[in-house]
């Protein structure tokens, strides 16, 4: 099954069904990220949406094409989702995106690992980097459930302030804390 045929998956998986307890994510690395990166990121981003009471379960591109799944969403992790030391300026433009047909949001999406690491770089100090994969794992987990709000409530909608902010910049992404409103979750379909 190549990469269409999961699309085509994806999109009958998020038909209504009489169950909405558990969530499968793809996650699609253009380059091979850090271990402590992905649990970070997986740690966060579970965090963020934890009072939806989901159960995510996560798998790789060949993983998704070799067992089925009842709700399936689909992320491309573009670029490196490496953060290394050295001077960068944060630019600014999209860190992710839901793909969207008619107007109708689609369970498939992409992060830009590159603007994400400029984002995080441009925030943190050279100490910091002592804390690197935890630092980047938590803005892609930020990214991710941003993403994750699209897909699950059929909305390109953003909020004022939070995870679902429009523009995430470097601070918001690693900052201590940084939560989904409750306005928020009120969006998400989760019996889609």
């Amino acid at each position: 099954m190549r990469f269409p045929a999961i699309c085509a998956f994806a999109l009958a998986a998020l038909a209504p069904s009489a169950s909405a307890a558990s969530l499968s994510i793809v996650l699609d690395f253009e380059a091979a990220p850090s271990l402590q990166s992905v649990a970070e990121m997986k740690r966060e981003f579970e965090g963020i949406l934890k009072p939806s009471r989901l159960a995510f379960d996560y798998k790789t591109r060949r993983q998704a094409e070799q067992v089925a799944s009842e709700d399936l969403v689909v992320v491309r992790f573009k670029g490196q989702c490496v953060l290394n030391p050295g001077p960068t300026v944060a630019e600014s433009g999209t860190l992710g995106f839901s793909y969207t047909v008619g107007g109708n949001v689609q369970p498939f999406g992409e992060i830009d690992c590159d603007r994400v690491v400029r984002a995080v770089g441009s925030a943190v100090s050279a100490v910091d980097y002592l804390r690197s994969d935890e630092l980047l794992g938590r803005a892609l987990g930020r990214v991710l459930a941003h993403e994750i709000v699209h897909m699950l409530s059929g909305s390109v909608a953003h909020a004022r302030d939070g995870v679902a902010y429009k523009e995430l910049t470097g601070r918001m992404l690693i900052a201590p804390e940084l939560h989904l409103a409750a306005r928020d979750f009120a969006r998400i379909h989760l019996d889609r």
